[in-house]
């Protein structure tokens, strides 16, 4: 029997998730991208983080299961009671595992506050930071909460560091199509002033001792309220564009693309727009309010105004004010709902 046939376009993880997930459910996939193929390496990269589900459904798209855990590491959050998983070296080593095992039924057509220590996270091939380890900030991922900013600091092996500082400032001006930047000496300068104030000393240390930090520009997008049109499907950040205070983008788009091969394998071709629309009515609702979840955690770490609540200062939180920050606390976090 003739096959439906899905054209794709982006090879991102979004993209090469929806390619497997299709195939699975019995489509010809053509992946439109731009590169020839995955990328060797990534100047800039640091981790991508798994939610459990998400590595059950990597899982299950592999033919050796085992090779997801070859560029992976377990990190245990005790205090947030959830197992993650560190991806290696950002996208490039995830779309390379999927381009090994699409075999031929794809073508691809050319801190100052207060410390919160996270243990047992380990990161590969990350942006290097240092030289050098810093043994007194201790294995982790660290979580800083200053008031009106925060910071993130991840250890990693091989004697590497790699730090964000998350910080509100008028948009930049963008020279080319990149919302990635190198940074100015005034830049860094005032930079280094205003770390020693806000971060302990050790970690304004490592920020000092970074000799090219970049700048990443955050924008804040709203999720769209339709999924599909006709016979067009959004994936991914295509489809609801997240904040990285939750670290769900790359989880959302894996779901998405479960989602959908499950829901057109089960209705078939010949009920296409049946499917899709219950492909909507399941994710939709899901990626909606972790959008907009996202979008209220940033802002109160951020100590931004809310009309519900007072400005946020970590010195002066209760537990119950902390208790939106947790990554538990994102909706549909643990509980997705399923395809029946």
């Amino acid at each position: 029997m003739r096959k439906p046939k899905a054209i794709i376009v982006g090879g991102s993880i979004a993209g090469i998730s929806c390619a497997k997930a299709l195939i699975l459910a019995g489509w010809d996939v053509v992946v439109i991208e731009k590169t020839r193929g995955p990328q060797t390496g990534n100047p800039t990269g640091a981790g991508i983080a798994l939610h459990p589900l998400s590595e059950k459904i990597v899982k299950s798209w592999l033919h050796q299961p085992d090779l997801l855990h070859n560029i992976t590491l377990p990190l245990t959050i005790d205090q947030l009671e959830i197992r993650w998983l560190q991806l290696t070296g950002a996208a490039h080593q995830f779309a390379r595992l999927f381009y090994q095992t699409l075999n031929s039924g794809i073508q691809v057509t050319v801190l100052g506050g207060v410390f919160l220590i996270f243990r047992k996270m380990r990161i590969l091939k990350p942006y290097k930071a240092s030289g050098r380890a810093y043994p007194e900030l201790g294995n982790g991922v660290h979580a800083g909460l200053g008031p009106g900013t925060h910071t993130v600091l991840y250890e990693l092996m091989y004697k590497r560091l790699n730090w964000i500082w998350y910080i509100t400032q008028p948009e930049p001006e963008l020279k080319g199509g990149s919302a990635t930047m190198k940074v100015s000496s005034d830049m860094i300068k005032k930079m280094h002033q205003e770390v020693e104030e806000i971060c302990v000393p050790e970690l304004a240390r490592v920020i000092k001792e970074t000799k090219e930090p970049f700048l990443n520009l955050i924008y804040d997008c709203d999720h769209l309220t339709q999924v599909y049109c006709d016979n067009v499907v959004f994936i991914g950040d295509a489809a609801h564009p997240i904040t990285p205070h939750c670290a769900r983008s790359t989880n959302m788009a894996i779901a998405d693309a479960a989602v959908l091969g499950k829901c057109l394998e089960k209705l078939g071709e010949e009920n296409l727009h049946s499917a899709l629309e219950e492909y909507q009515s399941v994710r939709l609702p899901v990626t909606t309010k972790q959008v907009l979840n996202s979008r209220r955690v940033g802002q109160i770490k951020l100590g931004l105004p809310l009309p519900d609540r007072e400005l946020f200062d970590p010195n002066t939180a209760s537990p119950e004010d902390c208790e939106i920050l947790k990554q538990r606390s994102l909706p549909f976090f643990d509980d997705v709902p399923a395809i029946e």
